[in-house]
């Protein structure tokens, strides 16, 4: 029963740390790009798009369709960026708890 207490403590510190790291989340900001840099998405790691940046020399209405294709290019860049970043937090949270084997997080 020792082992049944101590993973029900190790439980609810690691619900404590999810819940501040969902915080975390919100205020971190990662950019994703295209086009070498002349498109950019600010994006939070969460996935809300907070800012996006084009270089003037894209604007030109007759290349509209260029520039929508770079801005989903970008925010696709920044979403797969966010997601790295948030798995890597995950994987270190979790580096110290013990898990019964074939168990992994999230539950």
């Amino acid at each position: 029963m020792k082992n049944l207490g101590k993973m029900m403590k190790t439980a609810q510190e690691m619900q404590a740390r999810m819940a501040a790291m969902q915080e975390e989340l919100e205020n971190i900001e990662i950019e994703g790009t295209a086009a070498g840099g002349m498109v950019c998405v600010r994006m939070n790691l969460k996935g809300a798009l907070r800012g996006v940046k084009i270089d003037p020399s894209l604007v030109k209405p007759e290349e509209t369709e260029i520039l929508e294709d770079l801005l989903v290019a970008a925010a696709n860049d920044g979403k797969a960026r966010a997601e790295a970043e948030v798995a890597k937090r995950m994987s270190d949270m979790a580096g110290g708890l013990e898990l019964p084997p074939g168990m992994t997080l999230p539950f």
